[in-house]
């Protein structure tokens, strides 16, 4: 079973470039992130089409999860838990069942943050607490789970090609990667991570200044995984390529391989 996460930046924008990836790769589950689109205006028919089963938790604009499947789904959920007035659309459960297992998958877009110091950043970190409640109930449960997206964090130095120049910024600094250690170390495996180590590895490029093309990119798409999906992990990798293609999204996917 693979299993990617990707921020598309905009179904709308980004369709044809999604359709294209989804039509190689044949990813069995996608988690999408940054739809950019209410539920009724996601255009579901191009991936029902595909085969595959499709859950939205949209938002206009902005923000915005989704769940591609050709697997079965059950038990999907929207929103994190922990606060009933939070209103932004970044989360997204469901449970799917492969040939021989269920995992329980959660896709995330975790908030940006900045500008620092100020109520977003505020908002990132409170969201992160949220995200370790929920963290420490998928680890109670030992069954396979994993959460995974775009956490806007750098967990460490070798995850940017210039570490400094993101010293102040919400999704690097002290306690922005402390909290997300606060998460990871309860008992989570990081997919990707777990196969290669070191520096050179990234998951985003920004559109200005040429950063694709001095590979000046960070990483900041992870898969958290329990220890009972870790224990059937086979493979984890980033579709780096996709980055310098026609109209790409700043993101690229990255995925992992179940046995399950």
């Amino acid at each position: 079973m693979r299993i990617a996460t990707f921020n598309i930046n905009g179904i709308k924008a980004r369709h044809a470039a999604l359709t294209t990836w989804l039509d190689e790769a044949a990813p069995d589950v996608v988690l999408l992130q940054e739809i950019k689109s209410v539920d009724e205006g996601f255009p579901r028919e191009l991936f029902e089409d595909r085969g595959y089963n499709v859950e939205t938790h949209g938002q206009k604009g902005f923000n915005g999860v989704a769940i591609l499947s050709k697997l079965p789904l059950e038990d999907v959920t929207r929103g994190l838990p922990g606060d009933d007035g939070d209103d932004q659309a970044r989360w997204i459960e469901a449970t799917v069942c492969g040939d021989k297992t269920a995992v329980r998958l959660c896709g995330l877009y975790l908030p940006n943050g900045n500008p620092v110091p100020g109520p977003k950043y505020d908002y990132k970190l409170s969201w992160m607490e949220r995200l370790r409640a929920r963290a420490q109930d998928l680890l109670d449960q030992e069954e396979p789970a994993l959460m995974a997206g775009d956490y806007n964090i750098i967990p460490q130095a070798e995850d940017a090609a210039n570490p400094d120049a993101w010293r102040e910024d919400a999704l690097f600094r002290l306690d922005s990667r402390t909290a997300f250690r606060r998460i990871s170390h309860l008992g989570f495996t990081d997919a990707f991570r777990a196969r290669t180590p070191g520096p050179g590895h990234y998951s985003f490029w920004d559109y200005q200044a040429g950063a694709w093309q001095r590979n000046n990119g960070i990483l900041i798409d992870h898969i958290l995984m329990t220890p009972q999906c870790a224990d059937l992990m086979v493979d984890a990798g980033i579709e780096k390529d996709l980055r310098g293609r026609d109209k790409p999204s700043d993101h690229v996917p990255v995925w992992v391989d179940l046995d399950a």
